[in-house]
């Protein structure tokens, strides 16, 4: 019964969040950009490889119980 107060205030905070627009500083984010462009910045994170499905499990077994 007193669920109502609760979901109007996520209602709200939700709407809120949906229409906020800030302002942003193009100046800055131009700057971010270009310093990353000339290779002083992010670098791509390692990948897995998948060839780890073919290792040989009996090495994980126990011989005994």
């Amino acid at each position: 019964m007193g669920r109502g107060r609760a979901k109007a205030k996520q209602t709200k905070v939700a709407r809120e969040l949906k229409y906020y627009s800030p302002q942003t500083d193009l100046s800055a984010l131009e700057r971010e950009l270009h310093s990353t462009s000339q290779g002083g910045g992010f670098t791509a994170a390692r990948t897995w490889d998948d060839d780890d499905e073919d290792d040989d499990d009996s090495t994980w077994t126990s011989g005994s119980r």
